[in-house]
């Protein structure tokens, strides 16, 4: 048995660690397996067997609780098919992705209404999209932040799923490029070139800029969390970590959040299009 327990090094690992199987008992096969579903999933807890044996002691004697099961269907003793039906009476939920390197096995498998079907070589592309269809997506295992910001689509901010109310729409504006840039600094004149699309920064527009900064620190502190703002001299930035977030789960491979994005991103934004392009391109590729 081969045992991963992989992380993102970034700074929102409280994103569920989807706890994955997978079996096969030829080791090649499984190597590139395993290699296939860490690269689609870099944070998985990956559980990997050769013998069904093991896999049935780790379900059923062990309580490993998998989401997703990467299951071959032809091995010696007892089959992919049958190892399914196995998993499903103690885990109905769990989504079940056969891996066969014969189309012939399909029919049987659609029985089982299994979440995906594979042919053999896996490979991340394969894995990521069967991730992003999977019949019942793995919940998140910690609790929501009570702050909770929608970027796909129009943007909004929510606070115990209530609306924020901002003073001017500026500000609203501003801390949504913020958002967007995920925790890189701008500058004043960065940001008045943004909200102002143009490349004015005289002292009128300096002024401008301050009091759409104040009424966002203002907007903010009324709900007490106007530490999601860092200030560093003449820069802005905001804490990533301190709300949920559409935009950055997807990034980080939420299959909720990736399903998601239907192509709409922080809207009205003029400026959010670059990031709505890249998204566009990352998730057709996957």
């Amino acid at each position: 048995m081969i045992h991963y327990n992989l992380f993102l090094t970034t700074s929102r690992k409280e994103i569920h660690s989807v706890k994955i199987l997978a079996v096969d008992n030829e080791v090649p096969a499984l190597n590139i397996l395993s290699r296939a579903i860490l690269e689609a999933q870099p944070d998985a807890d990956l559980r990997s067997y050769q013998r069904i044996s093991d896999v049935i002691r780790a379900v059923r004697m062990e309580g490993f609780r998998p989401d997703v099961a990467f299951l071959d269907i032809e091995m010696p003793g007892m089959s992919g098919l049958e190892l399914a039906s196995v998993i499903k009476i103690t885990y109905p939920n769990v989504n079940i992705i056969f891996v066969t390197g014969y189309s012939s096995y399909a029919l049987d498998a659609m029985a089982l209404r299994p979440s995906g079907y594979i042919l053999k070589p896996a490979t991340r592309e394969k894995i990521q999209i069967e991730f992003e269809n999977l019949r019942n997506p793995p919940a998140r295992t910690v609790p929501p932040k009570a702050m909770r910001v929608q970027c796909f689509g129009s943007f909004e901010v929510f606070l115990n799923e209530k609306p924020l109310k901002f003073s001017r729409l500026k500000s609203k504006e501003l801390l949504a490029y913020l958002i967007d840039r995920r925790g890189a600094g701008s500058t004043s004149s960065e940001i008045a070139a943004v909200l102002w699309e143009d490349d004015v920064y005289d002292r009128s527009r300096q002024k401008q800029l301050s009091v759409i900064r104040l009424e966002l620190m203002k907007s903010l502190k009324e709900i007490g969390y106007e530490h999601i703002i860092i200030k560093n001299r003449d820069a802005m930035a905001v804490d990533i970590t301190a709300f949920d977030c559409d935009y950055y789960m997807a990034l980080d491979g939420d299959s909720v959040a990736v399903n998601a994005f239907m192509g709409e991103y922080m809207m009205p934004y003029s400026w959010a299009e670059m990031t709505t392009g890249a998204l566009t391109m990352k998730f057709r590729s996957l």
